[in-house]
């Protein structure tokens, strides 16, 4: 393998989403180094940025029935029992939920958790706050999707963050998803969560990073209920 394909297979493509953004901050670079040089290779820098923050790297995603994926590239910031949207109309009740943390340096695409049918989309608007916070579920602008699997219905929710000003889905109700899918995008820095089935077990703990599509977060058909984790 030669120098130039060796580098090639470590870049990342680049989701279309981004193009309009990186050839925004392309030509402001190029205006900033005719007022002043040292300004245009700082929008270089954050032309490279933009280019890293829309990369759309492939995905090895295990397939098995009852397994579910993480949904987002990031940290594990709460697992909890939380009452789902009620747009979702997924549970009037808590339900074991695992929120996924974006920072402005993970990538943004999102993807399916499960293989089923998109059952509901609904996006609701709201504030900004900081989506690291427990309370940016119910207050943050939000997407959130109901996909229903041959055993059970699983809530996904794209909350947008302090910084994050627009949310992109990439699927349609009624349309039929593949684990590991992509299904849509949160612009610079957000989170996701996941709403598991009664009695579903977490197999990640908070602090665990966590890659869309890859990441196994439960497993439904088997529970694990003496699995533990260490940190170090």
């Amino acid at each position: 393998m030669s120098i130039v394909n060796s580098i090639r297979s470590q870049l990342s493509p680049i989701h279309p989403e981004g193009f309009p953004f990186i050839g925004g901050f392309a030509l402001i670079s190029l205006v900033l180094f005719w007022v002043w040089t040292p300004l245009g290779w700082l929008g270089v820098l954050l032309t490279a940025w933009c280019a890293y923050f829309f990369r759309d790297p492939p995905r090895v995603t295990p397939v098995r029935e009852g397994l579910i994926v993480s949904p987002a590239d990031g940290r594990v910031s709460l697992i909890a029992n939380a009452v789902p949207p009620p747009e979702l109309g997924l549970s009037d009740k808590p339900l074991p939920r695992v929120s996924v943390f974006m920072s402005v340096f993970d990538c943004h695409v999102n993807r399916t958790p499960v293989t089923g049918r998109i059952e509901k989309i609904v996006y609701r608007a709201g504030k900004f706050l900081n989506a690291d916070l427990d309370k940016a579920s119910e207050d943050n602008e939000r997407n959130a999707f109901l996909i229903s699997t041959a055993s059970a219905r699983i809530g996904v929710v794209q909350i947008a963050g302090l910084i994050a000003r627009r949310i992109v889905p990439f699927v349609k109700e009624g349309q039929t998803v593949s684990a590991g899918e992509r299904i849509g995008m949160i612009r610079f820095g957000s989170r996701v969560d996941v709403y598991l089935p009664e009695g579903a077990r977490p197999l990640v703990a908070e602090g665990q990073l966590s890659l869309a599509g890859e990441t196994v977060i439960a497993d439904l058909a088997f529970r694990d209920t003496n699995r533990t984790h260490r940190v170090g």
